[in-house]
């Protein structure tokens, strides 16, 4: 976190260290134009004052060595690197334009452009100045990430809290969340009830009810309740540290179309010397002045300067995973994330993906006239209050729901695989699956066998069915747009899940997916992508990321889904922190336009160069257009703002 502070902060100091120049260069410019004779015949202005020649060459020599000091530096680095580049040009052009001119006032023949090389130089910081300011737009969104974290915390104590500043929290400490404050570490709240907007860390706009047993997320907003939070996740580990050491690497992490643009850079450089040095031998021998044929040199290779094409992609890239990890969409395969526009297929596992992976109870069926549908509950939730299974916690969920009293049980047993039992009134007492009535040869009660998407449960009153629960894992209700978008753009849309067929089968017709695979074992969910992918799909694969890696792994684009603030899901290329299907929409849509612009920028800065370099070269002099140095230099930098400001045009669709 502080290294992206420490990067911001030296970039802000070389902002204004070229803004200062530019304003130095631009004052001294004045009296260099003025004095000028192209200026003066253009404007129709004429005046001189005693030795001239030697004022603007004092004036020219202050800006080329104080204004023009950053590209001769970066050029002379640049060649120990052996990386020859942009600042090789721009070095390069102002050293002819200074040195040609120089010997002109010493006594050279010929007509010195001092005001040539004081604009360009001045039009040269200025570009770099909004060059810089707009990366580091892009990231300050990181800085805006790491200032989520409140300064200090409420620790609790034996008599009250003290504050605490956040590097003095460790794992295991209490701490106090006031309304309003925003919660200073990860971990498990203990006490108290608040819904908590976390906004900022996962795109979900609703803020969402935390209490006792919920986690809460560093960085996020406390509503309008109190509450008490165990730190699970101090400093480094916190899912804020993470996500910003995350975003870095892929922030650094350089994908193809990444790769293309600095071969292009590369390329565009030895083109601009070898170019700018034929243009001048090219003139020389056409028989015009050295002045001319330098002129046109300087300018073709002030025009071929890359700067826009060293721009294109990382602008876009640090942009994107910024945006990205704002809306809850953390990328770590950036190659994935721009391959996502390919993708035909999206195959999601079900349970926790497509539904809400928690049963809850759809109805309760009486098979005894003696028992009523209260009753058959109360009794299944005195034998499962103090279980832990899904089923058992969401019987006991719904009789509380219910305002129904749960009576005491004793005696009580699991059946291994098949149930519970116990005393409940004297009476024996049994909730059991179908498999359980099979074994024992009870007979299963008429319309009591259908399982089409729904687990029953028989609760059993010595020996004999009172009466059945049916229970349902319910589909998310964003599930029904997110196929429906997904379709939209037909991307197929497949299920896996390990329940039987008729529960896979349910879900799949009610989404309207385009097929499923049912009683999926997980070791064998890598074979089911392979199968897709042998039918030609491009396949995107989502799941939760750890018994899913095998088949994140072998699709071409793997998804983890909703694993909150288990940042490090093995084998994923792309996390999604909500498990709200929507975001994989958003994120085809996202990666779609990302790429879009990264083409978009590298079509304009190459095919900028493509038109202005013949031009710069001079090309059309016999129609009597010529481009000048400063006019280059103008349309250099503004090819540089335009690919900025389209990156910074990029936003995260999202569906609600």
């Amino acid at each position: 976190m502080s290294e992206t502070h420490d990067h911001n902060d030296h970039h802000r100091m070389m902002i204004r260290d070229f803004r200062t120049r530019f304003y130095v260069t631009v004052v001294l410019s004045v009296p260099v134009l003025a004095l000028s004779e192209l200026i003066q015949s253009f404007f129709g202005f004429s005046f001189s004052i005693p030795g001239g020649d030697y004022v603007v060459f004092a004036l020219a020599t202050v800006i080329f060595l104080y204004g023009g000091r950053p590209f001769l530096t970066g050029l002379v680095d640049e060649l120990k690197q052996k990386t020859p580049g942009m600042m090789t040009l721009i070095g390069l052009a102002i050293t002819v334009a200074y040195v040609y001119s120089a010997a002109v006032t010493f006594g050279l023949d010929g007509a010195p452009f001092y005001w040539e090389l004081a604009t360009l130089i001045a039009i040269m910081l200025a570009g770099h100045w909004i060059e810089m300011a707009s990366v580091l737009g892009a990231s300050s969104a990181l800085e805006e990430l790491a200032q989520l974290m409140p300064s200090e915390a409420h620790r609790k104590t034996d008599n009250g809290s003290e504050d605490v500043p956040l590097s003095d929290i460790h794992n295991g400490d209490v701490l106090v969340i006031k309304p309003g404050e925003k919660v200073p570490s990860d971990g498990e709240v203990v006490s108290g009830s608040s819904y908590v907007d976390e906004s900022m860390l996962t795109g979900e706009s609703r803020p969402v009810q935390r209490e006792t047993g919920s986690r809460l997320i560093g960085g996020s907003i406390n509503g309008d309740g109190s509450l008490e939070l165990r730190v699970e996740g101090a400093g480094d580990e916190s899912y804020l540290s993470q996500v910003i050491q995350m975003v870095q690497e892929a922030q650094k992490a350089k994908s193809r179309t990444q790769a293309l643009s600095d071969r292009a850079a590369f390329w565009l450089t030895i083109v601009a010397l070898t170019v700018g040095v034929t243009t001048l031998v090219t003139w020389l021998l056409l028989g015009q002045t050295l002045q001319f044929s330098i002129a046109r040199m300087a300018t073709v290779m002030i025009i071929t300067c890359p700067h826009a094409l060293g721009l294109a992609i990382p602008l876009v890239v640090a942009q994107s995973t910024a945006k990205s990890a704002q809306n809850g969409l953390l990328i770590r395969n950036r190659t994935a994330f721009e391959n996502a526009r390919k993708i035909t297929t999206v195959l999601f596992d079900k349970t926790g993906t497509l539904t809400n992976g928690t049963f809850e109870v759809s109805g309760t069926d009486v098979h005894n006239d003696d028992y009523t549908k209260e009753e058959v509950l109360s009794l299944a939730a005195a034998l499962e209050s103090t279980s832990e299974h899904p089923i058992g916690k969401s019987i006991v969920h719904r009789v509380k729901e219910d305002d129904l009293s749960i009576p005491s049980a004793t005696d009580f047993e699991a059946i291994k695989g098949r149930g519970v039992t116990g005393t409940v009134d004297k009476r024996s007492v049994k909730v059991v699956s179908p498999g359980y009535l099979r074994e024992e040869d009870i007979p299963i009660p008429e319309g009591a066998d259908d399982t089409g998407g729904i687990t029953r449960v028989f609760v059993l009153v010595d020996g004999a069915v009172a009466g059945s629960i049916s229970l349902s894992d319910t589909i998310r209700p964003e599930s029904y747009k997110a196929i429906e978008e997904l379709h939209k753009r037909n991307i197929k849309c497949w299920m896996l899940t390990g329940d039987n067929e008729e529960t896979a089968k349910a879900v799949a017709d009610e989404l309207g997916m385009d097929g499923y695979f049912a009683e999926i074992l997980p070791d064998e969910k890598q074979e089911k992508v392979k199968e897709l992918q042998e039918r030609g799909e491009y396949v995107a694969m989502t799941g939760d990321g750890v018994n899913d890696s095998p088949a994140l792994a072998q699709a071409q684009i793997g998804i983890a889904v909703g694993s909150g603030t288990d940042v490090a899901a093995a084998t994923a290329d792309i996390i999604l922190v909500n498990s709200n299907p929507l975001d994989i929409t958003a994120l085809i849509l996202f990666g779609r336009a990302t790429y879009r612009k990264m083409v978009q920028n590298l079509v304009w800065a190459t095919g900028y160069n493509v038109v202005a370099i013949p031009l710069a070269a001079g090309v059309l002099y016999s129609t009597g257009f010529m481009l000048s140095p400063e006019v280059g230099a103008i349309l250099m930098s503004l090819s540089t703002v335009i690919v900025a400001v389209n990156a910074r045009m990029l936003r995260v669709k999202r569906e609600s």
